[in-house]
């Protein structure tokens, strides 16, 4: 494709691109509750003449038909809002008291919308078939899962997806090899004992002392189960239990966090969870138990996919306009999901400008983003559509 038309023919939706999301931004929605984004999406896919079906309640599944029939490239964009009070005080800031598109999920919208955009504009029939994926609640429940058992990804080739990045420039783009987000499990651990007077503890069984023991034993899994090279966390974050000071407790509840960048470390590390929890209480004399619900799992790229967005930014943006990501984030993202299932990619996109004081990082009532990069993030998710076979 020839980059210098991509640029001059996108630059003519830039004011539009820009429009929309501050549009998004002002009316920001929960997970699961976009119902005005759902409709705005809807709206602007009427306008386009694309036809297009609701999916996982606010999702929205659409489809542009390419000239090669038989290869679909699909592009997702998250679309709700955190519960964050907006702090900014700007034209567009959030309408919605304690709602805030903090994380940029407003962008992502708009860029897979201006994706469209372009088509429509220029009149040209794109290469291949692309779907287009507006999927709600990946902050909250994720709707990656339920939009892909409802079809989201029937006849698609390969997926697509970013996220805005608030520690990278505008006009560079981040990527990772491999894994990029790790997966999660919530952990609900129980200890059983039985309770006396703190006075005379050996009549009972102390539950908090049990659960001292289970809590120290699950840090040695990260030390002593795990290869050096290899990458998990667990953590736990609650502990509540006892009745009095002066009464030995006879129940302990845990509550904490698995956090793995590889399926098989996953697999390992929920056996030894169990087994700790379930051992260590036996030789006091208590009971344990465990409930390991299962959360995100890791998104691992495609290196052929990773390497397509790496030549696309290098072509549009520069020699050094790619930032190559050293380590995985330890936070989760669903669309781990996608790439689970077929071949695909997430970078992310440069939203920094220090000269225009855009430097708060997400999921933070400040936070903005650099809207020249909107445009940035359309050209190159139309190159990977280009360049995919």
């Amino acid at each position: 494709m020839d980059i210098n038309k991509l640029k001059s023919e996108s630059q003519k939706i830039k004011d539009w691109l820009i429009d929309v999301r501050r549009d998004f931004h002002q009316y920001p929605e929960l997970g699961t509750e976009e119902y005005r984004t759902h409709d705005k999406i809807c709206e602007y896919l009427n306008d386009m003449n694309i036809p297009y079906r609701t999916s996982f309640n606010t999702g929205v599944i659409a489809d542009i038909i390419g000239e090669n029939k038989d290869i679909t490239i699909a592009l997702r964009g998250d679309i709700d809002a955190l519960p964050i009070l907006d702090m900014k005080t700007t034209e567009y800031s959030s309408k919605i008291k304690g709602v805030c598109h903090a994380c940029g999920h407003d962008v992502h919208t708009t860029i897979v919308l201006g994706v469209a955009k372009y088509f429509y504009e220029t009149k040209t029939k794109p290469p291949v078939n692309i779907r287009l994926i507006f999927q709600p609640a990946e902050e909250t429940v994720g709707g990656a899962k339920p939009m892909i058992e409802d079809g989201a990804l029937v006849g698609v080739d390969a997926v697509y997806g970013l996220h805005v990045d608030d520690t990278i420039e505008s006009g560079k783009i981040g990527i990772k090899y491999g894994a990029m987000n790790a997966s999660s499990d919530t952990l609900k651990i129980k200890i059983k004992g039985t309770s006396c007077h703190g006075a005379y503890p050996s009549r009972g069984i102390d539950a908090l002392l049990i659960a001292s023991h289970v809590i120290i034993a699950l840090q040695s899994i990260v030390s002593r189960n795990l290869d050096a090279r290899e990458s998990g966390v667990v953590t736990i974050g609650t502990i509540n239990g006892g009745t009095a000071g002066n009464i030995v407790a006879n129940e302990i509840e845990l509550k904490g966090t698995l956090r793995t960048l590889d399926p098989e470390v996953r697999k390992r590390m929920k056996k030894r969870i169990k087994e700790i929890v379930e051992g260590i209480p036996l030789a006091f004399g208590g009971e344990g138990e465990v409930e390991i619900e299962p959360g995100y799992t890791a998104l691992i790229n495609h290196n052929k996919n990773v390497d397509i967005v790496r030549e696309n930014a290098i072509k549009l943006l520069g020699e050094n306009s790619v930032y190559e990501k050293e380590l995985a984030n330890m936070g989760v993202e669903d669309f781990a999901y996608f790439v689970e299932k077929i071949e695909g990619a997430f970078f992310t996109l440069g939203v920094r400008n220090e000269n225009k004081n855009i430097v708060a990082p997400a999921h933070n009532g400040n936070f903005d983003i650099d809207e020249d990069s909107i445009l940035n993030g359309v050209m190159m998710q139309i190159l990977n559509i280009y360049t995919t076979k």
